[in-house]
């Protein structure tokens, strides 16, 4: 029995295919943690390429096959899911940041735990943020928006068109700079509760001398913290949700950005 072999030219159009599958599947934020096997990861990289590709096929341009070009225009279409990654990114580290604000104010600046997904110490208020917020993700499908992307990318930007001297650059900053006031908002309930617990210990203190103000605070700002945190987790989810829901939209903007 003869079996028929694969043409060099389709084995290398399956593996500029794979390579940005690859990208998009490595920066979806639940595959990109640690704890994912690295078998899960090829083995879901490998059959998604494998059901994409006599779609795509037919649809992507002439490419280049010389070593060199072959060589960069994998590499970039990599690069292109992990800079599509990041986006999605930028919302987890708002929710880390804010979380990381509210837990100093909380008092637990030294009380670090190991996160598996980034492989580092982060705060203990901020690993509880992020698994919430990863549990969230996964409730809306928003691995979904990664899958749907990867089809619909072939179509605004084909292989070998990745270009960064536009609007991609300036873009990725504008979002950058809107992370940082999602985390704000996601901190500013319970450090506005904190401020004012810590104004009415200041009056205390001033009233009862005698009254341990700085032993006192510990217990108390963690109660506090605790309990607003509890009652703003619907807030958080919204904001969240809010912010997931206009992701599809953000990442076919750099798209196009990026085949300018």
């Amino acid at each position: 029995m003869e079996i028929p072999l694969l043409p060099i030219e389709q084995f290398q159009t399956f593996l500029v295919v794979t390579a940005r599958v690859a990208g998009f599947i490595a920066a979806i934020p639940v595959m990109a943690s640690a704890q994912t096997p690295g078998r899960v990861k090829t083995a879901l990289v490998f059959v998604s390429s494998l059901m994409l590709f006599p779609v795509m096929a037919k649809s992507l341009p002439q490419l280049s096959f010389a070593p060199l070009p072959f060589f960069l225009l994998v590499i970039s279409e990599t690069l292109l899911g992990l800079l599509i990654g990041l986006i999605a990114r930028l919302i987890f580290t708002a929710v880390e940041f804010g979380a990381s604000v509210i837990g100093f104010q909380m008092g637990f600046a030294s009380a670090n735990v190991y996160d598996p997904q980034n492989e580092r110490q982060v705060e203990l208020i901020s690993q509880f943020q992020n698994v919430f917020v990863i549990l969230l993700f996964l409730a809306i499908n928003g691995h979904h928006i990664f899958l749907r992307t990867v089809v619909l990318s072939y179509d605004l930007l084909p292989p070998g068109q990745f270009n960064v001297s536009g609007e991609a650059i300036p873009y990725l900053m504008q979002l950058a700079s809107h992370m940082f006031t999602i985390g704000a908002q996601f901190s500013a309930p319970v450090l506005a509760v904190l401020l004012l617990s810590s104004l009415i210990l200041g009056i205390l203190a001033r009233v009862f001398p005698q009254l341990n103000v700085f032993m006192l605070s510990f217990p108390l700002n963690i109660a506090i913290g605790f309990i607003v945190i509890t009652l703003t987790l619907n807030m958080l989810s919204t904001l969240v949700r809010q912010e997931f829901d206009t992701l599809a939209e953000r990442i076919f903007t750099i798209l196009n950005y990026l085949n300018i």
